[in-house]
């Protein structure tokens, strides 16, 4: 049995990896740096690991699907200030070039918002 550790990574197929890892970095208050490739970035995951963001090969493409997976950030906020961070949160990242998919909304787990990032992958925005 291996004694190696193992890393926590996501990885996000991108046409314009820099410009997605601007992106997320931003909302995540993060910093993007260029990774193993001109077309690879990679920042650090909010708790550990990181997201890693890259341009597929074109001998392999990768299809754009929106599937059930999506990444979801996550921030802390006292009950009554959940809703306007959201709002905030989201008009920073409509700013950015997303997309909103469904309106804010709170939950009884907290405030939720769906959006797509500016390449069409599925985000959730949540406060709690």
């Amino acid at each position: 049995m291996s004694t190696a550790q193992t890393d926590t990574t996501l990885v996000l197929a991108a046409d314009q990896p820099q410009r997605l890892a601007g992106f997320y970095a931003t909302l995540l208050g993060s910093e993007a740096q260029q990774g193993l490739a001109s077309s690879h970035w990679r920042l650090a995951w909010p708790g550990g690991g990181r997201l890693e963001i890259y341009a597929p090969s074109s001998q392999r493409p990768q299809p754009r699907s929106p599937g059930r997976l999506a990444l979801c950030l996550q921030r802390s906020s006292p009950a009554e200030e959940r809703l306007p961070e959201l709002q905030a949160w989201v008009a920073q990242a409509l700013a950015l070039g997303a997309t909103a998919q469904e309106a804010p909304r709170l939950e009884s787990f907290g405030a939720e918002a769906w959006i797509a990032d500016p390449e069409g992958n599925r985000l959730l925005l949540l406060v709690c």
